[in-house]
């Protein structure tokens, strides 16, 4: 085999195997090519989820001092918000309050849970235990890193006149009226359960635990709601209201007589609020008002009673800097005198982000004389909500 052949036969063979070369690589190519297909396809799956995982909440630390009582430094409360919603149809939400109490030990409560379904674009059906309709604080204010100033107006905590909370179903939403916005929320739940002090000669109302209960032990619900018109964008004007019924289940004192065939007995709230906000400017009010019947029968007989709470508040930002002023004003009426009380509460706050604020805040106090509620108080709260 002379040169010249050895040349074309070596050539032929590079050829070939270059081209098997190529073959495998390009079927390599192809392979890489439908695997990048298939993980674009599940990178776009992530991008609309069926399932939608949220978690939000707040916590606040303080130090509190009080007229006669101890200085204390606090852990308010820590509240994870969770959210789990599938599409446009149907919302889990739920809020946790945990506590450290004065002994040190951790309260764990169930602020609210409800699963919400989303009828159209003006209705939501909710359903569970839900904070309360009535008013707007504890609907929309209540979170340290919202309000104002480190404490809730007097009568719009545990055993005020405003409720808390409730366990039922409700609907609520939005819709224009003669091109107005408005919203609006009508519930029904389980009744309230009353509290009744013994004297040592008769009974009378003490309190109303209006807090979500889950039973409803006289076997009558509480129907209510709120609907609120917005003429303008930065004004909004709500109206208020609930009846049912409500049965004394505990009693305060010693040596009373055991409950029996307690009566249920009238329960009605009437509410008024307003908000209005102008660039650094807010101005908001609420007026609240619960009413208890009489009851003629029963071991915890005894006549009706009232409890009324209203408060204006006042904030101003100083743009562009980062500090505010609030100023309040609350009168809580309730059954028993020790805790009537008027206040005014001044407060200056720092917001070192939208979420984060420090507030420093002084309370004057005025109740009955030797009463927690006449005690003015010096607070310090830093507030974050995520």
């Amino acid at each position: 085999m002379n040169l010249t052949m050895k040349v074309l036969i070596s050539a032929m063979g590079i050829v070939l195997n270059g081209n098997v070369f190529a073959e495998t690589e390009i079927e390599k190519l192809r392979a890489d090519v439908e695997e990048l297909k298939k993980e674009v396809q599940k990178a776009g799956e992530w991008k609309e989820p069926s399932t939608l995982i949220h978690m939000s909440g707040y916590a606040d630390v303080g130090y509190t001092n009080t007229e006669n009582a101890n200085d204390s430094f606090s852990v308010g409360r820590f509240s994870p918000i969770f959210h789990y919603q599938y599409r446009d149809l149907v919302m889990l939400e739920s809020e946790l309050e945990f506590e450290v109490e004065e002994d040190g030990s951790t309260s764990v409560t169930l602020e609210y849970l409800t699963i919400d379904l989303f009828l159209n674009d003006y209705m939501a059906f909710v359903a569970g235990k839900f904070l309360s309709p009535i008013g707007q604080f504890r609907q929309n204010l209540h979170p340290s890193w919202i309000n104002k100033l480190p404490s809730a107006p007097p009568g719009f905590g545990h055993d005020g006149a405003a409720p808390v909370s409730d366990i039922g179903m409700q609907l609520r939403g939005g819709f224009p009226v003669a091109g107005i916005r408005s919203n609006y929320a009508v519930y029904v739940s389980n009744g309230p359960e009353l509290i009744a002090e013994w004297g040592g000669a008769e009974f009378e109302l003490d309190g109303i635990e209006a807090e979500g209960k889950n039973a409803d032990t006289d076997n009558k619900k509480v129907i209510g709601g709120r609907f609120a018109i917005l003429p303008i964008t930065s004004l909004e004007l709500g109206l208020s209201a609930a009846t049912g019924k409500a049965t004394v289940t505990s009693v305060e004192g010693t040596g009373a007589p055991a409950l029996s065939n307690e009566q249920a007995r009238s329960y009605d709230v009437l509410g008024f609020d307003f908000a209005w906000q102008l660039k650094g400017i807010s101005v908001r009010g609420e007026y609240v008002k619960s009413k208890i019947g009489d009851a003629a029968t029963g071991a915890a007989a005894s006549a009706g009673a009232d409890w009324t709470t209203w408060y204006t508040q006042f904030a101003y930002k100083f743009l562009p800097s980062k500090f505010e002023a609030a100023a309040r004003y609350t009168d809580f009426d309730s059954v028993g005198t020790s805790k009537d009380q008027k206040q005014w509460a001044l407060g200056v706050n720092y917001l070192f982000t939208n979420s984060v604020i420090g507030k420093v805040a002084y309370e004057i106090n005025d109740g009955e004389t030797g009463a927690k509620a006449d005690d003015d108080r010096l607070m310090f709260q830093l507030a974050y909500g995520f």
